[in-house]
Formats: C-alpha cells, structure tokens, sequence
C-alpha cells in the first residue's frame, strides 16, 4: 500500500544533504567497516578513523617528526579512566590545548604542541559525515544514527525519529543516547556534544546534560531568529554545524565545571564534574563582545572592524542603541544584557576564555558591588578554570589588587568596586598604562559604576556626624587606576532610559535575551506570583509606613538619610512584631509543605533584616522542631547571613563565614539533601543559582532592579519544574508592576512574573473539561474505598476513557494541562479543595501512559517523578508547558500587571 509518510531514513538522508552543502564529506559507514572491502578500522571496537587523523596531524603539524607525532595520537588513544567524563575531560583538554610533545633537535630538546584540528583555518581539516556506524564493545552492539567526525575524531554523535510516529520523539531520541553512553562508551570519550532530533524539532546538549538541559539551536546565522516555518534542524544543523561554528564552539564554547560533594555521614568529599556546552544567545552573544571589545580596545583596524560581522545590531530590533556605530578605540566594549536565569555567569566565562586568546593574553577585572556576589561568580570562574588557561585569584583588600594588577600582563583578578575606593582624597594611583586590560562589571546599571559624586558623613566611633566626604562612582576610580582599560557590562535586566552613568561608562547594547525569549526557549521558567497579606495583618500604620518609606527611597541618594533610616527601622520594629511573625512562621510552614507535595524541592525566605530572620526562624522550628539541627551539614532550614559582634548570641549564632556559606550553597543545590528551606536577608538574592528553588517568600520592601533580581531566583529550569513561586505578605504587588513597567520602558519584553490566579483559572477550566469526559461513569466511592476497590475503578475508569472517540490522546493531553496548572495553583484554596479529584484524574492518566502500548511517549519522566502514588493522595507534577497556551488564549502582556492585579491588596 502506498504511503505519504515520512520515515526516519528519509529524516536521516535530509541531515546528510545539509550537512553536505555545508562541506561534509559523505560515506556510508558500512564502506568503511572492518568487513567491507575498503575498511578503515581494524575491528569494530575503533571508534577513530585512524589513517584520517594521521594525515591530518601531519598536514597541520609538518613541522614535528612523525614518530613524535605518532606517539601524540597513542595519548588520545590511552583514556583508561574508570569514568567516561574523565575521559572525555582529558581528551578535549588535548584537542583544545594541543598534545605536550618533547623531542632532540639539533641536539637540543625541545618542548612542542601536537595539534590534532586546525582551529585557525577550518578548511585545513576534514569534516566527514556518517551514517549506521557500528560499535561493538565488550559484546555490546550499537548504531548510532550519524556521527561527525573531524580529522577522523568521533566529536559529533546525532539520533533522529520519525516526525510521523507518535512514540518516537526527541525524548526517546535522548533515551537512546543514554543508553549508547551505558553500552559503547568509548565512541563518547571524544565526544564534542549530542544532537537528538525527529527532524522538526531539534537539541544539542554535553555529554552529562539531562534532558531539560538539551537546547534548540534558534538562529542560523547570529542576526535573526530562524522562522518557525523552517525546521529546527534544518537551522540547527546550518547554524551550529557549520564548519566555522563547530570548531569555535568545540574550542571556547564547553566547560568541564567542577563542585565538591562531602558526605555528611563520612566525610568524604567526592569532586563531580559536569560538561556544559553554550547556547545559541550564548554563543552569539559572546562573539559579539569579543568582537565589540577588539574594537574598544584599539586592537582591530578600520577595515577588519567592517568586516567582523556585526553587521545587525540585536539592540535594533527592540529600538535601542548597539555598538556598532561606536568608535575605535573609545575603551567601551558595550552591555550584554541577558536575563536572570539564562546563564549570564557562564557567558562570562566563555567570553574570558575567548578573549584571553584574542587579546595577547589580557589581565581581566571582574568586578561586583557586594562580596558575597563576588563570591559566587569568583566560584563560577574557579569552576571552569581549564577555559581560562589560569587560576582566577581573589583580590583580599586593597593592598593586594593594586599588587595583583601591577603585572605586565595575564590574570584573571576579582575584586569588589570598594575596593577601588582610595584610602585619601578622590584620586586612585595609577596601577597600569596597558591597553590589554578589561574590566567587566558584573549588574551593569548599578549606580555605583557611574562617575557621579555624592556626599556622605563621616561618623566617629560613637555614630556622631564629625564631617562630610565627596566621593564618587566606580568609573572614576577605576578610570584612575586603569586609565587605559576597556569596560564592558553584563546586566539581567535593562538599563533604564534615564540612566547616563552606565551607556557613559560601557557604552551600548552588545546584545539582548530579554525574559520573553528565555521562557519561549525553556533557559528560563515562568514565576507566578501570590499575595498572602489576607492572611497576615499589618496595620494600618505600618501600611501608611510602607507608602512613605517608598516615596523616600525614591528621592536621590536619600536611602542613607537618617529620615528613610528612621523610617525603616519603625517599619521593621512593625513588620518583625511578635504575633506578625508567629503568623507567617504558620503560614510558611502550612504553604510550603502543601508545596512539597506537588512538587519536591527548595524555597527561600526574604527577611526585612537579621533580627526579623532569627525570630522567624525560631518560630519556624517550634512549629517544626525536627527540622533544626545545630550542625551546619544537617538540618532542613537555615539562616544565611553574617553578624557583627554588636549583634547579640540570638543573631550571632547564626552567623556564617565564606566557606561555610559555600557549604550551604552546595547543600541548597543538590536535591537530595536535606536542606529544604533558607531564610536571608540580601544574601543570595543575586547571582545565585538553585535550579530545584521553587518558591519564594517575601518580607521586605524591595523594588526596581532588586526586585526582579530577587523573585528570578525561582527562574531556573529543572526537571519537570513547571513554573517558580513568589509569595508576597508584604504587599510589593505595586512595586512588581513599577518593576514591570520600567522593565517594558526599557525595551524589555515579556512578564517576570504572571498572577497565580491566572493558573488556578485554567486549572478549574480544564477539570471541567476532564470531568466532562467521564459524564455517566461514577468514581465518588472511590476516594474511601480501600486499595483493590481502587486499582478495580482506576481500571474501569481507564476502559470508560478508552472508549470515548480518541478518548485516551484527549484525555493525556488535558490532564497533563490541568495538571501543571494545578501545580502552580497549589496551595491555592480553590486548588486544595480539589486536589483528592485530580489526584484521581492523574492516576487513570499514569495508567494509560503506562500501559498503554500506543502511548505518546512523551511522559515517562513525569511518571518516573510522579509516581508518589498513595493513590488517593498522589500529587503528580506534570511537564512544563505554558499555561496560556494550553487554554488556547493569547500570551498575556503588560497589561496582566493591570489595576486588577491590586484588586487583592488594595483594601487590606
């Protein structure tokens, strides 16, 4: 019978014919297997094609005596590591780095690099693609569907699925790569990264990356988005796989980033790695500040300048000034503003990495305005230092910068803006007449990087004003000390259109990832927002407070003011009372552990100040008392914060070093530690990265800039992690919306964050739809029945369901969406009221995915996460779709922050 259908070879020879129009060499790998008669592999177990590596490396290192060559290629060939990742480490170290060689020479030894790829000239290697490649190792037969080789080197590994077929999708495409890696683990020791494709759609990941971790590739070219009439791997495979793309990315775009792991019970610190490999807004966006800083910098002719590439600005698509237009050599290589969430710090490393090569090896100034944010990305760095060639080096104080920077060149420096401060008058000693110096400031708009000057007390030992200062912003210091230096700013949110100090000081947009991109790309979740003030009371002068506190900290540098001090230590006095808190620590524990239920993860609480979080966090452990342990390594809640001797031991008990702190920040981040529940004060509130944090509790008055940074904590994807939380007892619905409307003001699309009541909307739209599909059958005996009467009517109910006119792919399909609707929703009252309902609904779906032998496939990790099935009580988190769409209605817009929005706080 004749068919229209695609198949999957059909999807496979169309990889192989774009693959060839972008240069590949083509051959079918049974013509080059061991029994063919034209083998290039002694048996099946080689996975290099070793004639092709040797000519290649004779071709790009002519130089070098072919048995010291020969000797480099058995290096490659000798990865005996009992783990895969180390393998793969030790072989991209050499691929990248080259291979260390020693060899006599006219009598003298002499030290040299084995190059195995031509990274300056792409067309000096040869890029071969094949086809149903048979690996057989330790009896263990598998073919993978196209593999790339590079110089005879295995570095690209890509499985397809049929678009048509229902069960083969990219997920199971991915699930075969896992096995792959299980059965013929060498082929993946050279491995550069995966490709899991159906045809239409299409990812790439590293070799560690989880599922939510593999990417689409969204951009052929770097200057538009691909449209979404043309398939993701046909852009894919022209914008990444090109030859020029896979080598930059291969060489300056992959980090093996290293943590340590300490058994709490033994002690043992076990180091893990995991390979992460950059996106596509990653990629391009890197490139261009390369680009834009060889420019700044001086260090690009006129002419090459026109022809770098960066002939579309992204900032012109969302009419703002780029950096194309800038000058030579005017020392501002521009601002990348990225969103929370959507790997800003990692960029940071692929941009050191790339520019230490480029620029005859430049000292880099990292630079934060808070030591706990330059902790974090110091760890960042620290992590991926084999990218950087160096080992990144903290500056202690400001004694040590100025020796750290005195060097004629290299070094990766952290430091703090303070730091740059002089120690008398407003003048910072030169420290370097280099050009090859950047400074890169990490939350750009900050205005403590402008050159404007302010005036403040200056206090003797009893808190007495005795006189004033002028000081003046970051710019001018560091403008002092490195007179010659190129700046460039990175940013998660945007610069304000009334902000001159950062476009003074960075100059323009280098690149844009706004919110709306991220979410629509899966770097980033949506964050919901909830108020709880019904059930927390303030009074009315502490409402009155809040408002007059807000119109003070709005006036020019009057938050140091003893007015707005004044004022903020009667609303703290307000707010940290002693039955305020007694009812949020009820209200936290009964939210979050509801929480929990449906989905199981991490959540962190935002205190006005020190005090306040030491209460809330002694009433917290009265309601849970087994939750506390005075052991840094164990317990599920914990204070992150310092103190000062002045303090007091109910504060100071609490206090927490730098390493400690680093203990904690590993704790927070593995799943499955106990650690379920921080509480901080400014801590933690930017550039931390916890993807299982789900949720986000509130107290303190917050706006603008903070206030985005803060609730895009419960960003991060994870999982199947539909959506972050953001509890609100403090009434910042306002300030949200301010936040909200500077964000769109400045050129930025997309909600950080959507009403709660949106999703408990859905959720009730859709369990009308699901209870109207079992209209005629009754389950209400089901929810007191005992185990057999149950799994009997979960059986009936499946037949009842299998029944109905393409009853089961309906029934999957609104479920999954009730589900993750419901999943925000929760706690939600209207949610809780009909949670034991959908608990039902979700065990009949688990059934049906299953077993059913047509089902979509598309679900099994939700299974795998989901099934807590205390049938009755079951709360399933499903996959991470977006709300809006599932309900069939446009994407909100600003307006879903409207006058509606305040309607719940308006008369509280």
């Amino acid at each position: 019978m004749a068919t229209n259908k695609i198949t999957e070879s059909e999807i496979e020879e169309f990889a192989i014919e774009l693959l060839e129009k972008q240069g590949y060499q083509y051959i079918y790998a049974p013509d080059i297997a061991p029994d063919s008669d034209t083998p290039e592999r002694n048996n099946f177990e080689d996975v290099i094609l070793l004639e092709r590596l040797r000519k290649a490396v004779g071709r790009i290192n002519p130089e070098i005596p072919a048995d010291v060559r020969e000797d480099a290629i058995k290096q490659i060939q000798r990865l005996n590591s009992p783990e895969l990742i180390a393998n793969n480490e030790a072989f991209h170290r050499m691929l990248t780095e080259g291979i260390k060689v020693s060899y006599q020479k006219d009598g003298d030894d002499r030290g040299d690099l084995v190059w195995l790829v031509d990274f300056n000239d792409p067309e000096n290697n040869e890029f071969l693609v094949t086809n149903q490649f048979t690996v057989i190792e330790n009896n263990v037969n598998k073919r993978p569907d196209i593999i790339l080789f590079v110089n005879g080197l295995p570095l690209v590994v890509i499985e397809l699925k049929n678009p048509a077929d229902e069960n083969a999708t990219v997920r199971s495409a991915f699930k075969q790569l896992q096995t792959y890696k299980q059965g013929i683990p060498s082929l993946f020791a050279y491995n550069g990264f995966m490709i899991i494709s159906d045809g239409l759609e299409a990812k790439s990941g590293s070799l560690s990356a989880g599922f939510s971790r593999f990417m689409a590739w969204k951009s052929s070219d770097g200057k538009v988005e691909a449209s979404p009439l043309i398939g993701q791997m046909e852009t894919l495979i022209n914008g990444m796989l090109n030859k020029t793309t896979l080598l930059d990315l291969i060489r300056h775009f992959i980090v093996f980033e290293k943590s340590k792991k300490e058994d709490k019970d033994t002690g043992v610190i076990t180091i893990q790695t995991v390979k992460k490999l950059a996106t596509y807004h990653q990629y391009y966006a890197v490139n261009r500040a390369v680009e834009s800083t060889l420019r700044a910098s001086g260090y690009v002719a006129v002419e090459d300048w026109n022809n770098l590439g960066l002939h579309h600005d992204p900032p012109e698509t969302y009419d703002l000034p780029g950096v194309k237009k800038q000058p030579i050599g005017d020392k501002k290589g521009g601002v990348v503003w990225h969103t929370q969430g959507s790997g800003k710090s990692l960029s940071m490393v692929f941009y050191t990495g790339k520019i230490v090569l480029a620029m005859d090896n430049p000292t880099i100034v990292m630079i934060t305005d808070r030591n706990d944010l330059d902790d974090q990305l110091f760890d960042t760095f620290a992590a991926s230092k084999q990218l950087l060639r160096q080992e990144p080096v903290q500056a202690e104080n400001r004694d040590h910068l100025k020796e750290l920077l005195n060097v004629a060149s290299g070094g990766v420096v952290f430091t703090t803006i303070q730091k740059f401060q002089p120690e008398e008058g407003n003048v910072f000693p030169k420290l370097s007449d280099r050009k090859n110096i950047i400074v890169i400031a990490d939350e750009a708009h900050r205005t403590q990087y402008g050159f404007k000057a302010k005036t403040i007390d200056i206090k003797d030992e009893h808190d007495n004003v005795i006189g004033h200062k002028i000081v003046y912003g970051f710019a001018k210091y560091t403008r002092d000390a490195l007179p010659n230096a190129t700046y460039l700013g990175f940013t998660g949110t945007p610069i304000e259109k009334t902000d001159v100090n950062t476009p003074a000081v960075f100059g323009n947009y280098v690149d844009i990832y706004d919110i709306s991109q991220a979410v629509e790309d899966g770097a980033t979740v949506k964050i919901y927002y909830e108020s709880r003030l019904a059930k927390i009371t303030l009074s009315k002068e502490g409402k009155k407070l809040v408002s007059e506190l807000d119109e003070e900290l709005e006036k020019a540098d009057l938050a140091e003011t003893q007015k707005a001090k004044a004022k903020w230590t009667q609303l703290e006095a307000l707010i940290g009372s002693e039955n305020r808190i007694r009812q949020i620590a009820q209200d936290i524990v009964t939210h979050f552990d509801q929480r929990q239920e449906v989905f199981e993860g991490k959540g962190m609480i935002v205190a006005m100040s020190r005090r306040i979080a030491a209460d809330l966090y002694d009433e917290i452990i009265k309601i849970k008392p087994q939750w506390h342990n005075d052991d840094l390594k164990k317990g599920e809640i914990k204070i992150v914060m310092t103190s000062a001797s002045s303090d007091g031991p109910k504060i100071s008990k609490h206090h927490t070093t730098k390493d400690q702190r680093r203990a904690l920040a590993e704790r927070m981040k593995d799943q499955e530690d106990e650690l379920k529940l921080v509480i901080v004060r400014d801590m933690w509130l930017t550039g931390f990265d916890v993807p299982p944090l789900h949720t986000m509790y509130i107290d303190k008055p917050m706006k603008g800039h903070t206030l985005i940074q803060a609730i895009s904590r419960v960003n991060r994807v994870y999982k199947d992690k539909p959506g972050g939380l953001v509890v609100d007892y403090l009434g910042i619905a306002s300030d949200l919306k301010e936040a909200l409307s500077f964000y769109s003001d400045s050129g930025g699309k997309g909600d950080p964050a959507v009403l709660q009541e949106s999703a408990v909307q859905l959720m009730l739209e859709k369990l009308e739809i699901v209870s109207q599909m079992f209209y005629g059958f009754s389950f209400e005996h089901y929810f007191a029945a005992d185990t057999s009467t149950k799994l009997s009517i979960i059986l009936a109910a499946e037949e009842h369901i299998l029944g109905l006119e393409n009853g089961k792919k309906r029934y999957i399909d609104e479920v999954t969406a009730l589900s993750s609707a419901f999943s925000i929703a929760i706690p939600h009252e209207q949610a809780m009221d009909v949670k034991d309902e959908i608990s039902f609904y979700q065990a009949i779906k688990a059934r049906l995915v299953k077993f059913a032998s047509n089902g979509t496939g598309k679900t099994d990790e939700e299974i795998e996460t989901a099934i807590r099935q205390v049938i009755d009580k079951a709360l399933v988190t499903e996959q991470v779709i977006d709300v809006f769409d599932a309900a069939g209605i446009k994407k909100p817009d600003i307006s879903i922050l409207s006058e509606d929005f305040l309607l719940e706080v308006q008369n509280m």
